[in-house]
This record gives C-alpha cells, sequence and structure tokens, in this order.
C-alpha cells in the first residue's frame, strides 16, 4: 500500500510478514557464522563507560572490529599515498630546478668556449694568412731574382756568341795576316819598313787575341755563376712550394675546425627556432635591422689579388669570409634566442591544468599553472611593461612587450611587482600567483602573442627546454 506522499507503508499481511522475517533470521545467521570466524583473529571486546550513577558498556562484535580495522587501514593508505604524491612533486620540481640551472650554466659555458675556440681559431687563421702571404712575397721576389738572372745568362750567352764570332774572325785575320806576312818577308827580304810593319802588325793580333780570350774567361764564369744561382732559386721554389703546401693543410685543418664549431653552436638554436615554428630568415632579418648597432657585422677579409688578373679572391680568402658569415649568423641567432620568451613562468612547484586551444566552445589563448596562492611569477624573456593592472576577466594582469614584436600576458596575480614603463630581464619577478578575476582557483593563465596573434606557449617552453 503507497501512503500518500509516495512511500510504501508497513506490510500487513502473514505472508509478507514470514518473508521478512526469513530474512532478518538469514542475514543473522550470516553475521553469527562472520563473528565465529573472526571471533580467532579478533575476540569480542567490550568497552565500559562509567559515569557517576551507573556504568554502561558497548559491545564490540568481530565484524564490528574488522570494519573498524578497515576503515583506519584504509585512511592510513590514503594519507601515505598523498604524503607520498606530495613529496614526490615537491623533490621532482627542485630536481627540476637545479637540472634548468645546470643546464643554463653548462650552455653558458659551452658557448663560452666555443666563443674562445672561435677567436683563437680566427687568430690562428689571420696569423696563418699573414705567414703564407709573407712566403708569397718571398717566392715573388726569388722568381724575380730568377728571372733577372735568366736575363743575364741570356745576355752573356749572346755577348759570349758575338765574342766568339769576332774570336774566330780575328783569328781568321791574323792567319791570314800571317800568311801575308811569311809571304811579304819572302818577297821584300830586302825591305827593312816592310818587316818593321808586318811585325807591329802580329804584335797587335796577338794582344788583340790574348784580350779575347780573357773576356771569353770572364763570360763563362759568369755564366757558370748564373746557372748555379738558377739551380739554387729553384731549389728556394721547391721549398716555398712545399711551405705553401703544408701552410694550405694546416689552413683546411684550421677552417675544418672552425666550421664544426660553428655547426655545433648553430645546431641547438636552429632546433629552437624549428620548434617555436617561427620563420627563421624573418626573426634574423628584424634582428639585423633593430640591432645593427650592438656588435655590428664582421667586416670581411681583405686579401691582396696581386698576381691574379682577375681580381678574384683565392679559395682561402673566400672561405674565410664564409666562416665569418657564419659567425655573424651565430650572433644573430644568440641575439634572437634571447629575445624570445622561452623560460618558464612559475620558477616553483605547479600544475598544468588546462592547454592551448578550444575549450567549453570557446578558444583559451595560452597556458594555465596552478599551484600555491603567491608563487613566485618570472618573466620568461626581457623586455618592457605595458600593463601592470585590472583588465576584465583576467583580474589583475601584467602585459610585457618583447622584441621581434612578441608580448606575453601573465593573469589572475595575486600581487604585481612591476610598473608600466619597467624594464624587466628574464627569471625577474613580476607577482605573485593569486585567482583574480574570471577564475575558478589560485593559478597563472599565461599567453604569448605575437604582433597580437596568440601562439601555443608549448612550443616555446619545449624549445626552451633546450637551450635553458
Amino acid at each position: 500500500m503507497l501512503l500518500g506522499n509516495g512511500f510504501a507503508g508497513p506490510p500487513h499481511g502473514p505472508a509478507e510478514r514470514t518473508r521478512l522475517n526469513g530474512e532478518t533470521v538469514l542475514k543473522q545467521r550470516l553475521m553469527d557464522k562472520l563473528n565465529a570466524r573472526l571471533e580467532r583473529v579478533l575476540p569480542e571486546k567490550r568497552l565500559f563507560l562509567k559515569s557517576d550513577d551507573s556504568t554502561r558498556f558497548v559491545r564490540l562484535r568481530p565484524a564490528t572490529q574488522a570494519g573498524i580495522l578497515t576503515g583506519g587501514a584504509l585512511v592510513l593508505g590514503w594519507t601515505a599515498v598523498v604524503t607520498a604524491f606530495f613529496l614526490i612533486g615537491a623533490i621532482s620540481s627542485n630536481s627540476s630546478r637545479e637540472q634548468a640551472a645546470n643546464a643554463q650554466a653548462a650552455y653558458e659555458a659551452r658557448l663560452g668556449a666555443l666563443a674562445s675556440e672561435r677567436d683563437a681559431r680566427a687568430r690562428d687563421a689571420e696569423e696563418a694568412l699573414a705567414r703564407f702571404y709573407t712566403a708569397l712575397d718571398e717566392v715573388s721576389k726569388m722568381q724575380e731574382e730568377l728571372l733577372a738572372s735568366e736575363q743575364r745568362t741570356r745576355e752573356l750567352e749572346t755577348g759570349i756568341e758575338v765574342i766568339q764570332r769576332t774570336l774566330r774572325r780575328t783569328i781568321s785575320e791574323r792567319d791570314e795576316a800571317r800568311d801575308a806576312v811569311v809571304a811579304a818577308l819572302d818577297k821584300l827580304e830586302d825591305a827593312p819598313e816592310a818587316t818593321a810593319r808586318a811585325e807591329r802588325l802580329h804584335a797587335d793580333a796577338a794582344v788583340t787575341a790574348a784580350a779575347l780570350a780573357s773576356a771569353l774567361d770572364d763570360t763563362a764564369k759568369e755564366r757558370d755563376s748564373a746557372r748555379a744561382l738558377a739551380a739554387g732559386a729553384d731549389g728556394e721554389i721547391d721549398r716555398m712550394e712545399a711551405m705553401a703546401a703544408a701552410m694550405t693543410a694546416r689552413n683546411d685543418r684550421i677552417f675544418r675546425r672552425l666550421e664544426e664549431a660553428v655547426e655545433v653552436s648553430l645546431e641547438p638554436l636552429d632546433k629552437v627556432f624549428s620548434r617555436s615554428g617561427i620563420s627563421t630568415d624573418a626573426i634574423l632579418e628584424q634582428v639585423r635591422r633593430g640591432y645593427s648597432g650592438q656588435g655590428g657585422p664582421l667586416e670581411p677579409i681583405i686579401i691582396s689579388t696581386r698576381g691574379d688578373p682577375s681580381g678574384i679572391p683565392d679559395e682561402d680568402t673566400a672561405r674565410a669570409n664564409r666562416l665569418l658569415d657564419r659567425l655573424e649568423e651565430v650572433e644573430l641567432y644568440r641575439i634572437a634566442a634571447e629575445s624570445l620568451p622561452l623560460a618558464h613562468p612559475v620558477p616553483g612547484p605547479h600544475r598544468r591544468t588546462s592547454g592551448f586551444g578550444p575549450r567549453w566552445g570557446r578558444m583559451h589563448s595560452g597556458l594555465d599553472f596552478a599551484g600555491p596562492r603567491g608563487s613566485v611569477i618570472e618573466a620568461t624573456a626581457e623586455g618592457t611593461v605595458t600593463h601592470a593592472g585590472w583588465l576584465s576577466g583576467y583580474g589583475k594582469l601584467v602585459k610585457i612587450r618583447h622584441p621581434l614584436g612578441f608580448e606575453t600576458r601573465y593573469a589572475h596575480l595575486n600581487s604585481i611587482d612591476v610598473t608600466v614603463g619597467q624594464r624587466v630581464s628574464r627569471g625577474q619577478r613580476i607577482g605573485g600567483m593569486g585567482t583574480t578575476g574570471r577564475s575558478t582557483g589560485v593559478h597563472l593563465h599565461y599567453e604569448i602573442r605575437r604582433n597580437g596573434k596568440a601562439l601555443n606557449p608549448v612550443t616555446f617552453l619545449n624549445a626552451g627546454a633546450d637551450v635553458f
């Protein structure tokens, strides 16, 4: 029978009462059996409650004791699990901060070592190039001396040929004069004047022959000296060429090590830009336009092209200029990486509670990080504070404008530690975590925008893990 309020009334029929009594008896029997089994381990106990005028007791049956022990064990286990999770979170957070600090220190040390090695290799390359071109100057001088020696040798050989022709002609004339003198002596044995004239002619011929023989000897000696000088010049040229080849091999080793060092420096920076999903060419072009006064581009090496009519620098010069261009590119990458918001805004213990993308039918333009109230919030890159105050659903909000068109937003803050127009650096505290504005709990809402468009902060955080 149903009562007026919709609940069933008490049973009235004998059959219904018999059924309920049977169920009650069955339940009682089951409880008795269970108590009998547990009696061996948990004997029945009585808890006496004594007052001024009476004494009462409460019976604790074995099943009741088992229930109490089971509940206590569950509560104790739950407490232990929660404590373990909390300790693990705290330890992992501290370990992550130490690992990040160690990674940043190792990266900075690596950059310093690479910069020192780069400078040392650049100095070695400049010294090697200076020695190489000094050797080239020496070779040029030796070549000029060799050419002059060869020219003098040709002149001496020409002079020797002329003297030899003159000598042969003179000897021929002398012989003819002797024959004429002999004939004249035979014909003019009685002519003393003719005899004296013939003797004078003979004496002149003898003097001329002696002078020609002396000049011929001197010419031969000069020729031999020129040939010895030419042989020495050839040996010096061979030595200079071997020295130039060794210097070229050394320069190649230096250039190769420098190029490998540059590629090692570029690899993590390339990974940063590829993970952040930003056009590398566009970023580097903006850096060139906005940071041309900080250090300036490296000037190319100017090498003399003397001896090359085309005026085109040699391969070492072109290779050095290409290496300097790559070094300038490394510097531009470094400036661009320092300008990107790659650091984590919450350095302390936290939990990511919401990601970037559609949420509840609307676009969620950032990441949410939950943590204790007042947790430190840090700037993720250097920049200028453009807003520090209340803004609609953001609550207490800090906006920071960074180079290259980037902007970061830190919302729902409990406190703000910066002012509008203030310059902040990466890792500087800007406020504390809170729940102001449209918020369901203590957390940080973090956004990254470029030229007004919201970007996924996860790509920047993952990219920053490769650098910091």
